[in-house]
């Protein structure tokens, strides 16, 4: 199975390159970021050890797709997508602070709350709720942005003094991360899901709050599906759902959360090809068309750098 895991290009006006969680962002000219969704996977802010065949082009055009579809009511960092894995974009300031905002009370918002938590970054919550349930309006509970380990939960307020965010920058990521969220769910619901919760990611560029990075991919968001969603909830039984949690819970299943003393368990390739497919799956509810795996023509990251530098080199004559 071949999985792209790594990359090390030397791209015409680079000057750095970050390799993140899941994906490598080159800084061109200190002007265009060239993002590559890589094939790696992680939970519990840890890198599993093996790659997901399949996974970063899957990411990189649902992420694609969104972005294209959202670009009316927000401005975002893409320019093209030269390669199935990568988006080429406007270089930004980014904000320390990611925007999670939520519909449905899940995840790990539903493990604080069952652990007795009323209160989510400064956001109250009512008692007697449970699992699943819709909230009355989306809540939006951001976090700082870790270069390292665990997010932290930050309220408004906090945010505001610490000087993360201007209060006037602030009302426009509320303002963004609502409208997006009510189109990614009237998208969704086009297609037969439920778009619970996802996070979204700003900066700055000429003064402009831009949105950046992915969005509505399921390693940002989850999703259920609509058919069945009211049955299995009010019988208290666990959604069908489209989102990276499943790989959350094989971990948990299998003693790992990444606490001391926990040991990874084993990524067989035969699990890794089930996530693959599962992945597969969500683009194919979302996008809504039959998923295309690009040709590697043998050497994943030799495609990529070629495809990317012909596109730089081509907007640099442009350019002149």
């Amino acid at each position: 199975m071949k999985a792209l895991t790594r990359t090390d290009f030397h791209l015409p006006g680079q000057v750095n390159v970050y390799h993140g969680k899941v994906r490598d962002v080159y800084n061109i000219n200190d002007d265009l970021m060239v993002m590559v969704a890589t094939d790696r996977i992680s939970a519990f802010d840890v890198i599993l050890p093996k790659g997901i065949p399949y996974k970063g082009q899957v990411l990189n055009q649902i992420a694609a797709a969104f972005l294209d579809a959202t670009a009316d009511i927000v401005p975002n960092w893409k320019l093209a997508t030269p390669d199935p894995m990568v988006t080429v974009g406007l270089k930004a300031e980014g904000f320390r602070v990611e925007m999670i905002i939520r519909g449905y009370l899940t995840g790990s918002a539903w493990r604080e709350y069952k652990a007795g938590c009323r209160e989510l970054c400064g956001v109250k919550l009512p008692d007697g709720m449970r699992e699943n349930e819709k909230f009355l309006e989306p809540i939006i509970t951001p976090t700082t942005k870790a270069e390292e380990g665990h997010d932290e939960n930050i309220s408004a307020e906090e945010i505001i003094r610490q000087g993360l965010v201007s209060k006037e920058d602030w009302q426009t990521m509320v303002k963004y991360t609502r409208a997006l969220f009510q189109r990614g769910s009237e998208i969704a619901a086009s297609k037969g899901l439920i778009l619970v919760d996802t996070k979204y990611e700003f900066g700055k560029r000429d003064g402009k709050v831009i949105l950046i990075d992915e969005i509505h991919t399921p390693d940002s968001s989850r999703y259920f599906y609509a058919d069945g969603y009211e049955e299995k909830f009010k019988a208290g039984e666990p959604q069908r759902q489209l989102s990276k949690e499943f790989v959350r819970q094989w971990l948990i299943e299998r003693g790992f959360m990444n606490q001391p003393g926990q040991t990874m368990p084993e990524i067989t390739d035969l699990y890794a090809q089930s996530v693959a497919d599962r992945y597969i799956e969500l683009y194919e509810h979302i996008v809504g068309e039959e998923f295309q795996p690009a040709d590697d023509e043998g050497d994943l990251a030799r495609r990529i750098e070629r495809n990317v530098t012909e596109w730089l080199l081509r907007r640099a004559k442009n350019d002149k």
